[in-house]
C-alpha cells in the first residue's frame, strides 16, 4: 500500500479542525488523498486552512452539541475523526456545574452525536472508520482535571462499545489518547494554571511534549486500511507518561 494516498478515493471529515491537533489530522488525511471537510464552531479558522490546502478540501461551521447540524454534516463520510473538545483545569470542589455541562456537552455529547449520525451511511456501504480523541486523562487520575477526566473517560467507554456494536457491519471505531501535546489548547491551559511549559517538559520521561503531527500519524493510521484488524482499542501516545 502506498501510505501517500491511503484515503485516495475516501471523504473524511474532522471536527476541532481549526487549530492543534484537529488541524493536524485534517492536514495529514488530506496529504495522503483524502477529501477532507474541516469544521469548527468558528468558520474563518477552518476556511482559511481549507482555502490553503486547496482542492478536495471544504469548511463548514459546527457545533458538535447541535444534533441538526451534525446531522446533516456528517452524512456519506468514509472516516469520521472527533477532535473538537474543551478542557478544564479545577478539582471537583472548585468546578462550577456550568463548566461540567460545557465539558461534558462538547467531549461526550459532541462525540456521541457525530458517532450516531455517520454510523448508518458506514453501515449502508459496508464499511467505515471513526477515530474518537480520547484522552490520557481517561485512563489515569490527573489533578484538577475532574470534568475533563470524565468526559475522556465517557468517549473511551463509548468508542468500545460502538466498536462491538458495528463490528459486524464493517465498521471500526477507535480512539487515540494523547499525553500531552505542544498544542494552542495546551498552551492556553498552562497560562490558566500558571505553569511553564519547561516545568511541563521537565515532568515528561522523553523530556519533550508531543507533537500534534504525531497525533495526526496515530489517527490516520487507525483510521486507513493499515489498521483492519484494530477495533474497540484507545490508542496510548503520552511519552510515557502512564507507564511510569
Amino acid at each position: 500500500m502506498d501510505r501517500r494516498r491511503r484515503f485516495s478515493g475516501k471523504r473524511a471529515l474532522v471536527t476541532g479542525a481549526g487549530s492543534g491537533i484537529g488541524e493536524a489530522v485534517a492536514r495529514r488525511l488530506h496529504e495522503e488523498g483524502a477529501e477532507v471537510v474541516l469544521t469548527g464552531v468558528s468558520l474563518e479558522p477552518v476556511d482559511a486552512i481549507a482555502a490553503e490546502l486547496g482542492e478536495r478540501a471544504s469548511a463548514v461551521r459546527l457545533d458538535v452539541r447541535d444534533e441538526d447540524g451534525v446531522r446533516e454534516v456528517v452524512r456519506d463520510i468514509d472516516v469520521l475523526a472527533n477532535v473538537a473538545g474543551v478542557g478544564s483545569t479545577t478539582a471537583a470542589p472548585d468546578t462550577p456545574l456550568e463548566v461540567w455541562d460545557e465539558v461534558l456537552d462538547v467531549n461526550a455529547r459532541g462525540t456521541f452525536l457525530c458517532c450516531k449520525h455517520a454510523v448508518p451511511g458506514m453501515v449502508e456501504r459496508g464499511a467505515g472508520s471513526i477515530v474518537n480523541m480520547a484522552s490520557v486523562a481517561g485512563l489515569v487520575g490527573l489533578r484538577n482535571r475532574v470534568a475533563y477526566s470524565a468526559s475522556k473517560g465517557a468517549v473511551i467507554a463509548m468508542t468500545r462499545a460502538l466498536a462491538v456494536d458495528h463490528v459486524a457491519d464493517g465498521v471500526r471505531v477507535n480512539a487515540v489518547c494523547p499525553g500531552t501535546v505542544d498544542s494552542p489548547w495546551v498552551r492556553r491551559l498552562v497560562e490558566e494554571i500558571g505553569e511553564s511549559l519547561d516545568a511541563l517538559r521537565a515532568r515528561q520521561l522523553m523530556g519533550r511534549l508531543g507533537t500534534t503531527e504525531e497525533i495526526a500519524a496515530a489517527v490516520a493510521y487507525l483510521a486507513s486500511d493499515e489498521a483492519a484488524f484494530v477495533t474497540g482499542t484507545a490508542l496510548v501516545v503520552d511519552g510515557g507518561l502512564t507507564a511510569a
